[in-house]
């Protein structure tokens, strides 16, 4: 199981840092532009993170392929899917969902860099299905 503190504090270190990428660039720049940013401020704060890992899609216990790529795992634990759109949908939350249970995470993160009012493009979802 994965201690409620670490979560907590790693949560706060995400969204500390996509604060930071949003008040250095703002919006309306290519995702591309703040996964690099985003991966640079978390190694900053000397915290590791990986960038378009590959997620296997498993069908009837069989993988039937990788092309779902991941934004960040961040310390191996939280999901993070970046977006720069000027909303969210609702195939953005399904998106993040589905990570998480493929990748069997316990919590995600789903920002966007597009959206006008920052504090209200961060989203925390935790994977219902999680088994530690």
């Amino acid at each position: 199981m994965v201690p409620f503190e670490f979560l907590d504090s790693l949560s706060y270190e995400i969204r500390g840092a996509a604060m930071d990428v949003y008040n250095e660039l703002g919006p309306g720049l290519l995702e591309s532009v703040y996964e690099k940013a985003m991966i640079h401020e978390l190694r900053l704060r000397e915290i590791q993170v990986s960038s378009q890992i590959p997620t296997p899609i498993i069908y009837k216990g069989e993988v039937i392929g990788d092309e779902l790529r991941v934004d960040l795992l961040v310390d191996d634990t939280i999901v993070v899917e970046l977006k720069s759109v000027e909303e969210i949908k609702k195939v953005h939350y399904k998106q993040l969902r589905t990570y998480l249970r493929l990748l069997n995470r316990p919590v995600g993160w789903l920002i966007n860099f597009g959206e006008g009012d920052f504090s209200q493009g961060m989203i925390k979802i935790e994977n219902k299905t999680f088994k530690a």
